[in-house]
């Protein structure tokens, strides 16, 4: 039986917003989240998304016991985060990309050996572990380099070993890739791929980077106001609001505009009808289908397919919500 990570039930909370001065002072509630159910097994990869404001970091707050919630239930690693939050922070490593858990004046080194103590990590486990995610994570030439003197991107680096050092069975990541180079971006990416296929970690990614979403986790649950907008995969949620996929077809000789082909819309002619991009909704007709009716008519040279942009699916299912 797969055991559950996270569990959530009838999930709320709320703020008490005060506005005004004096006689005049108002007071009105503002629900951050608000009836949230969904659950998280053991080793999955899960996006957590929405807008500024949709409730993703108040959730995360919940789930790691800095917060309590003002109704419903939670549990993480079968533990009431708030009244457990020592045991549990043993048990989960996180990373919120604009906060630290460094020693700011202290070499990366230091802060590893602190946090090993905390977690109650014996020596040999420390070395072992340390060198692992050192090698993975290309940290060796700057161990030994206060974390305030380190670039953004050897930070977050750190950080993520910080938060692994102990082999969490949960790792959340609040938008970890913010502010960070292309370069520096696929690589913590790769890492975090490699991680989890070499591990039972589970993962939970809140982030505003699509490309995060698409390329680190299988499931994905939207929130809008702090209420559950969709849960399911990222295909699953491309076939709900009808975004289309795009394929480019290169021709071996010209050709007329292919206007006509069924389930499709053509959006663009290119060398004289070499090239030819056509739009088509997936669960209305396929890629191969649409291959075939093109090759009836024209030798296909080559071919390639464009998903979605995923921020576009994402505005449209707010808009289909409203």
């Amino acid at each position: 039986m797969t055991e559950t990570i996270i569990s959530a039930t009838g999930l709320g909370r709320d703020f008490v917003v005060r506005t005004g001065r004096g006689l005049r002072r108002r007071r009105s509630i503002t629900h951050a989240v608000a009836d949230l159910d969904f659950t998280i097994d053991a080793g999955a990869a899960v996006g957590y998304i929405g807008a500024n404001g949709a409730g993703k970091s108040t959730t995360i707050k919940m789930l790691t016991g800095i917060l309590v919630p003002t109704s419903g239930r939670v549990q993480t690693c079968g533990l009431d985060p708030h009244r457990h939050r020592r045991e549990l922070a043993r048990r989960i490593g996180v990373v919120f990309g604009q906060r630290s858990q460094l020693w700011w004046d202290l070499p990366l080194a230091e802060s590893y050996r602190a946090l090993a103590a905390i977690h109650r990590l014996g020596p040999d486990t420390l070395r072992t572990r340390r060198a692992t995610l050192v090698e993975r994570l290309d940290l060796g030439d700057f161990l030994e380099t206060p974390v305030r003197q380190l670039s953004l991107g050897q930070r977050i680096r750190g950080e993520i070993a910080a938060a692994l050092l102990h082999s969490p069975e949960l790792l959340i990541l609040d938008e970890p890739t913010i502010g960070l180079d292309v370069l520096s971006k696929e690589r913590l990416r790769q890492f975090l791929l490699e991680e989890r296929a070499g591990g039972d970690t589970t993962l939970l990614l809140t982030t505003h980077d699509m490309d995060d979403v698409q390329r680190l986790t299988d499931r994905i649950i939207v929130v809008d106001h702090g209420r559950m907008a969709y849960d399911g995969s990222l295909p699953g949620l491309v076939e709900r609001v009808g975004a289309d996929r795009v394929i480019v077809v290169d021709l071996e000789e010209t050709a007329a505009p292919l206007e006509d082909v069924a389930g499709t819309r053509l959006l663009g002619v290119e060398a004289d009808g070499l090239r030819q991009r056509l739009a088509f909704t997936p669960g209305s007709t396929t890629a191969a289908a649409v291959l075939a009716q093109v090759s009836a008519r024209a030798a296909v040279r080559d071919l390639t397919i464009e998903e979605p942009d995923i921020e576009d699916v994402v505005r449209r299912l707010y808009a289909s919500g409203a």
